[in-house]
């Protein structure tokens, strides 16, 4: 089973990418989308790690930027009727450590975000993700008053871009990239980052 692969970036489409190793063998990677969005220019070296999915009538490669990342995908793939898809779908929304979060909370508001779960599933996968992540380093408690903290301001910046008549889908991943990136932010600011991170779509 391919694990890793260190090559170079060939060519990226709107989901996947082409990574050419020294060998001279390509490769087709399925991402998230945050993932598309850390790839380096087309051209440059990377490395990344793969968790391979293998089927009756198909092979496919899944890349992962952190360890985390493709262990987080593995348990995903693990829960009932939650195929490889949606498990990228979660991990566009949520990093290992705000999916960790949120399932110690048992938040099924916030999961229910991800495009094709709801309410009903969104339980379903907190339970079995239940005691499952402790393989992600855990937050640093100033790092969880930060998280704390920022949580409210998650809340006003998706009510206020809803009003906007944006869909929670679409603006989630956006306010986590965001406030992952800069957690004091009060809530206007943040919604101006927002909106310009969604103008750049």
């Amino acid at each position: 089973m391919i694990a890793y692969l260190r090559g170079k970036l060939i060519f990226k489409g709107q989901k996947s990418c082409l990574i050419a190793t020294a060998g001279g063998v390509g490769y087709e990677v399925f991402l998230s989308g945050r993932g598309m969005q850390d790839l380096p220019e087309s051209g440059q070296e990377l490395e990344i790690y793969i968790y391979t999915v293998v089927r009756e009538d198909t092979l496919d490669l899944y890349g992962f930027f952190t360890w985390e990342e493709r262990e987080t995908f593995s348990v995903l793939l693990g829960i009932p009727k939650l195929g490889p898809k949606l498990a990228l779908a979660v991990l566009n929304c949520f990093t290992p450590t705000q999916l960790s979060q949120l399932v110690a909370r048992e938040d099924e508001k916030a999961l229910v975000a991800v495009p094709g779960i709801g309410l009903k599933s969104a339980r379903r996968i907190l339970l079995d993700l239940k005691d499952k992540l402790k393989f992600i380093p855990p937050t640093p408690e100033y790092e969880h008053k930060d998280q704390c903290q920022s949580s409210s301001v998650y809340d006003d910046v998706l009510a206020a871009l809803l009003a906007l008549g944006y869909t929670q889908a679409e603006v989630t991943p956006v306010i986590n990239q965001v406030l992952e990136k800069e957690p004091d932010l009060d809530v206007s600011s943040a919604i101006r980052l927002v909106l310009k991170e969604k103008a750049k779509t």
